[in-house]
C-alpha cells in the first residue's frame, strides 16, 4: 500500500500549528507501518486528549478517540478481547505521565503487546501552554510565568522502572532514525515505549524564546547525542537518544491464555 492509503484525506487540512512535531511523527508513524507491509485494518489506533491525540482522526486505521488519560486502559481492554490487532497508543505529556500516568506504569509492568509513543513537547498546547509533568526546571509556561519549579519526569526512565520491554527515544530533527525506531516497537512482542522529542513553537518556543519550529528542532539536533556519547560525559545536561532496553519477557496476553487453558483443564 502507499503511504496515503493509510491516511484519511478527507479530513485534511490537520488542526495542528504550524511547524508543531506531530505531524512529522504521524508520517514517519506511517511511513514505517508502510516499510512493514501491515494491512490497516489489522491495525487500531487509540488515543486520549490533547494535540496528540489528533492523529486518530487522520489515520485510516480502527480508531478510538478515548477520555483523557485512560487510552491505555481502553487500549488494554482492546488487546485482551483481540489479541491478534497491533494496538497503537500516541500520547502526550497529559495523556502519558499527568492524569494518565498510573496507566503507563503499570501497562509497562505487564508487559502487554501495545507501542506506545509519547510526544513531549514539553507543554499543554492544545489548552493554553500549561505546564505538564515533562515541563523541564525553569522552563516558562503559561502557568509558570516565572519559570516552572518542578521537576520533570524522565520518561525513558520511568519506562524502564515499570517494565517496560522496550524503551527508546528520539526526536522530530532525527526523521530516518525515527522510521527505523518505530518499525522496531512495532514489531516488538511486548510493551514498547518510544519518546519523541518534538516541537511546540506556538507556546513552549515563544515561551521560553527559543524560536520557530526550525530553531526548536536544532536544539533538538544539538543537545541530544547518541547513547554512549562521549560528549554526554563531558556535558551531562545533554539528552540521550537510542534503543535503551529491548529484551524478551513473557507478554501479557500471552499469559492471560495460558492461564485461561489451565483454569478450562479444572
Amino acid at each position: 500500500m502507499a503511504v496515503r492509503d493509510y491516511l484519511r484525506e478527507r479530513f485534511m487540512p490537520h488542526i495542528w500549528c504550524a511547524g508543531c512535531g506531530n505531524g512529522i511523527v504521524m508520517n514517519n508513524l506511517i511511513r514505517a507501518i508502510e516499510e512493514l507491509g501491515w494491512n490497516k485494518n489489522d491495525i487500531v489506533m487509540v488515543t486520549g486528549i490533547g494535540c496528540s491525540a489528533r492523529l486518530s482522526g487522520y489515520v485510516d486505521f480502527h480508531t478510538l478517540h478515548t477520555i483523557h488519560g485512560r487510552a491505555l486502559a481502553f487500549a488494554t481492554g482492546l488487546k485482551l478481547a483481540r489479541p491478534e490487532l497491533n494496538v497503537i497508543v500516541p500520547m502526550g505529556d497529559g495523556d502519558a505521565t499527568a492524569i494518565g500516568g498510573n496507566h503507563l506504569i503499570h501497562a509497562a509492568r505487564r508487559n502487554i503487546d501495545i507501542t506506545a509513543i509519547i510526544m513531549n513537547n514539553q507543554i499543554y498546547g492544545m489548552t493554553g501552554g500549561q505546564y505538564s509533568p515533562l515541563t523541564g526546571y525553569g522552563a516558562k509556561a503559561t502557568t509558570a510565568p516565572y519559570g516552572n519549579i518542578d521537576q520533570a519526569f524522565d520518561i525513558v526512565e520511568l519506562a524502564k522502572a515499570s517494565g517496560a520491554s522496550f524503551v527508546a527515544r528520539t526526536t522530530t530533527y532525527h526523521a530516518k532514525s525515527m522510521i527505523e525506531m518505530f518499525e522496531k516497537a512495532l514489531t516488538h512482542k511486548g510493551f514498547s515505549v518510544v519518546e519523541v522529542l518534538t516541537q511546540c513553537p506556538t507556546y513552549y518556543g515563544r515561551k521560553n524564546k527559543i524560536g520557530d519550529a526550525v530553531d526548536l528542532m536544532k536544539y533538538f539536533r544539538d543537545r541530544t547525542v547518541p547513547i554512549g556519547s562521549e560528549k554526554k560525559k563531558e556535558d551531562p545536561t545533554l539528552i540521550e537518544r537510542g534503543i535503551f532496553v529491548d529484551v524478551d519477557k513473557p507478554e501479557y496476553c500471552a499469559e492471560y491464555e495460558k492461564l485461561i487453558e489451565k483454569a478450562s483443564k479444572g
